[in-house]
């Protein structure tokens, strides 16, 4: 696969802030780093590329076979877009698994093998928006759903690289409407679910890697209202997701304390960490206070001073029907120094991949 070296306009140039673009890809969607190995997605076609310098090389690691009416909506760019098309998250375990979601389905990829399998059909919502691994291959994943009951929400979990699956903890009727993250972190061994959407339901939640005790440390309001968040040696960073409030990323540190560290233009749902480098993202989700018309990425390399490092203006389609406007960032542990980042229903770079190099000297 080659790179299209034409499709970033000037309205999302660098401002100076360290990053060099070295390369992007049309119709591909990163989804995780393994070391310095990205994976990334071509519909249902699963690719990764080793990042050694400014030279990579995509290599075809296995294929999903969808239902056959996919086949065809996901080789056309706005049905892609209408149904959500395409692999969504990928878990990579240290025994050498993958497991992805994707609509409907969770599917697990063996060593060897070049086809992903049936491993769990998702009964409510289409899929998690993520999977957690940690690092003896336990496996979790958190129910999103619209839930406008408000019913029992579930977690699951493998512990045979995805074999098998069962409910490992259940939120109660009535206490959250879904749940839109789950991450561990190794520093505290542990796990953070993040939960949505409206007063006491928005919750970042400490949790055991058994889930035999979960601990509420930021609920109550819209600010707690998270999907992405970055856990670092001193603590966790994360942004807010509301269409109701000024969005903020936001320092917790590892007694419980929130600092307030700068505003966002509008929600922000991904983060990932480049080296020392911290970026979220934000989509176009119009509000009354959300009133922008530009994805936003925001960088930081000290984790206090925080600016919109790139930019991407909304494209013409609803948002409604062929998915808001964002800029997706891949989960998993990054050790290049190359920022991926995956831009959907935006002007000139729709369902693109481009790579930055991350200046760090700055």
């Amino acid at each position: 696969m080659t790179a299209n070296q034409s499709s970033v306009v000037s309205a999302n140039q660098p401002t100076g802030w360290g990053l060099s673009r070295i390369a992007s890809f049309p119709h591909l969607r990163a989804l995780a780093w393994n070391g310095d190995a990205l994976y990334a997605s071509r519909g249902y076609s699963l690719l990764s590329a080793r990042i050694e310098g400014d030279d990579f090389e995509w290599h075809s690691v296995a294929k999903y076979r969808p239902a056959r009416w996919r086949i065809l909506s996901s080789s056309l760019r706005l049905t892609f877009r209408l149904f959500r098309d395409g692999f969504h998250a990928l878990a990579i375990l240290s025994s050498g698994h993958l497991l992805a979601a994707v609509p409907g389905a969770i599917v697990a990829l063996a060593p060897g093998e070049s086809e992903f399998r049936l491993s769990h059909r998702v009964l409510r919502g289409t899929r998690p928006l993520h999977i957690a691994v940690t690092p003896t291959d336990q496996v979790f994943w958190g129910e999103y759903f619209d839930n406008p009951q408000r019913d029992e929400v579930h977690i699951y979990a493998s512990t045979d690289r995805g074999a098998t699956w069962a409910v490992a903890y259940t939120f109660p009727k009535g206490a959250i409407r879904h749940i839109h993250n789950i991450v561990y972190d190794q520093w505290e061994n542990c796990l953070w679910v993040l939960t949505g959407d409206a007063g006491s339901e928005c919750r970042i939640l400490r949790a055991s890697r058994d889930l035999a005790t979960i601990d509420a440390v930021v609920c109550g309001n819209q600010q707690a209202r998270a999907v992405a968040l970055i856990p670092t040696p001193k603590g966790l960073y994360y942004s807010s997701d509301t269409p109701f409030e000024t969005n903020h990323v936001y320092f917790l540190d590892r007694h419980g304390k929130v600092a307030e560290l700068a505003s966002f233009s509008s929600s922000s749902i991904y983060g990932c960490r480049v080296g020392e480098a911290m970026f979220f993202s934000t989509m176009v989700e119009p509000s009354s206070v959300n009133l922008g018309s530009s994805v936003n990425l925001y960088g930081s390399r000290d984790g206090l001073r925080w600016q919109s490092v790139l930019r991407w203006r909304k494209d013409r389609w609803p948002a409604g029907l062929f998915q808001y406007s964002n800029a997706l960032l891949p989960d998993g542990l990054n050790t290049s120094t190359v920022l991926a980042v995956s831009t959907v229903a935006v002007e000139q770079s729709d369902l693109e991949t481009s790579l930055w190099r991350v200046d760090h000297s700055g």
